[in-house]
């Protein structure tokens, strides 16, 4: 057999071994995750319930999730471990001090928006009308009084789109 004709196999081969790698690298970052646990530790289960670590046991975990509610749960239950301000502004809605934080987006667009004047002047400037192709009452008023002046003064009124040279 030639190696040309082995590649194929031996490419796929290595991307089995780095996706078994990976995972193999994420499965023990949870399993550490899961040991270091201690009680006081707010945790999310991969059921989507947050509580509180109250006693580590070596498989199981007892966890408080409300006033004089116990749960027994093992270890590989457990989906993530949460800062106490995660857990706080999750479970009791405490939102840590905002002020402390310096990239903070603001609530609205005001600062976003450009304050040069040449910006503004530009704006100004251009107070053309933009027709999207929807009609009501007030423009075709417009259009007749636009037209009534042109008539006044002796122009021939302009052709729109979908007039036609037939006079009416």
């Amino acid at each position: 057999m030639s190696p040309l004709t082995l590649l194929p196999f031996i490419v796929l081969i290595g991307a089995m071994f780095l996706m078994t790698r990976s995972a193999k690298k994420k499965q023990q970052q949870a399993a550490a995750m899961r040991n270091e646990l201690q009680p006081g530790s707010g945790v999310r289960t991969i059921g989507g319930m947050y509580a509180t670590v109250k006693e580590v046991n070596d498989d199981t975990l007892l966890l408080d999730a409300g006033p004089g509610v116990e749960l027994l749960f093992a270890k590989n239950a457990i989906g993530a471990v949460l800062t106490d301000d995660e857990y706080n502004r999750i479970v009791h809605g405490i939102e840590h001090d905002l002020k402390s934080d310096s990239d903070v987006v603001p609530d609205d667009a005001s600062s976003l928006a450009e304050t040069d004047d040449s910006v503004d002047e530009a704006a100004a400037s251009d107070d053309k009308v933009v027709d999207l192709g929807k009609r009501d009452e007030t423009d075709e008023v417009r259009e007749k009084a636009a037209e009534a002046e042109q008539a006044e003064a002796g122009e021939e009124p302009k052709k729109t789109e979908g007039d036609s040279d037939e006079k009416k």
